[in-house]
């Protein structure tokens, strides 16, 4: 005879209450409670650990292992904090070694130290306070990582500078960096390095890591819908960088209309006019696809990264740069019948 179960002590309820679930994710209120508590413990909703359930299900990958994170970002669309999820650095390490391509990665290689103040205010407690944190980290990090390409062990190597990567309080309307990043400011530059280098070496699987993402605010724009990870009410949203300005809080602005498509750059000029960082990864990610021949998975790979005019850019040189490469491929295939 089965024993009754015993109600649950309110000492033993999880911080986050147990939503009902896909059946085949086998999650049990004991497991639950370990997500909420030591798993995802900056997790603030049940949609956001549930998203990432989801994700490491697809992904085929251990919850329990912390491949991926809860992140809190604002949403200006939605005038509120949204929950995203976002692979660690360890999962992109995961999934590069499961391609079977993965040749390693050398020490990370640390640019000069520098000391900063940095001033801001940030809400705490209700009221907002004034604060200067001085801290000191390397200019820049670079971690080399390697991946077998026609049988040859080839480097991958993209620096990046810690004011251009540290994670903001109060994301872009703030330059006072994270606590994690004043404690550890060559640890979390260096991760941020890795997965740079990580997506230059294996572009078709790596995407930005949670460290990258962390600070960052998803503006309103005219770009590919998206699912809202706390909601489930479509957005359209794009994810925009930190700057080093003087930082203002304009959350309560009002958004404005985002059912304008956008339009698409037209000549030279209009692609100028796009960011000159983007416009770099975009021409980066083509170069690639042209060296492999790997039109689809660019054409996947941009339209998950890139936004608007951003996108309409990224398509139209990519397809001019297919139709230059196909006469060669052509007359290659010719040569080798």
């Amino acid at each position: 005879m089965a024993r009754p179960s015993k109600p649950i002590a309110p000492t033993d309820q999880p911080r986050i209450p147990m939503p009902a679930v896909d059946p085949a994710l086998n999650l049990t209120p004991s497991t639950w409670k370990v997500l909420t508590e030591s798993i995802f413990p900056a997790a603030k909703t049940a949609e956001g650990i549930v998203l990432a359930l989801h994700y490491c299900a697809a992904r085929n990958l251990d919850v329990m292992k912390r491949p991926v994170h809860v992140v809190s970002m604002y949403s200006k669309a939605l005038g509120r904090e949204v929950e995203t999820v976002w692979p660690g650095i360890a999962e992109l390490q995961t999934t590069a070694a499961r391609t079977g391509q993965w040749a390693g990665l050398d020490a990370p290689r640390f640019g000069p130290v520098c000391e900063r103040s940095f001033v801001g205010r940030v809400r705490r407690d209700g009221s907002w306070q004034d604060l200067e944190l001085t801290v000191s980290f390397p200019e820049w990090c670079e971690v080399t990582v390697y991946r077998l390409v026609g049988g040859q062990r080839c480097p991958f190597t993209e620096p990046v500078f810690w004011l251009e990567a540290y994670a903001r309080l109060g994301g872009s309307y703030s330059e006072l960096p994270t606590d994690m990043w004043v404690k550890r400011p060559r640890g979390q530059l260096m991760k941020c390095a890795k997965a740079a280098s990580l997506r230059a070496a294996f572009p078709e699987e790596a995407t930005y890591t949670a460290e990258e993402m962390e600070g960052k605010v998803i503006e309103a724009d005219a770009a590919i819908p998206v699912q809202g990870a706390a909601t489930g009410a479509p957005a359209t949203m794009r994810v925009v960088g930190t700057s080093a300005e003087t930082p203002t809080d304009n959350r309560q602005t009002p958004v404005s209309d985002v059912s304008e498509p956008a339009a698409a750059p037209t000549s030279a000029a209009d692609a100028a006019s796009l960011d000159a960082t983007m416009r770099q990864r975009i021409d980066k990610v083509i170069a690639r696809a042209a060296d492999n021949a790997a039109w689809k998975q660019a054409e996947q790979y941009l339209h998950e990264r890139c936004t608007g005019a951003d996108l309409a850019y990224a398509l139209a040189a990519l397809s001019q740069a297919r139709a230059s490469a196909q006469p060669q491929t052509d007359s290659a295939q010719k040569q080798a019948a």
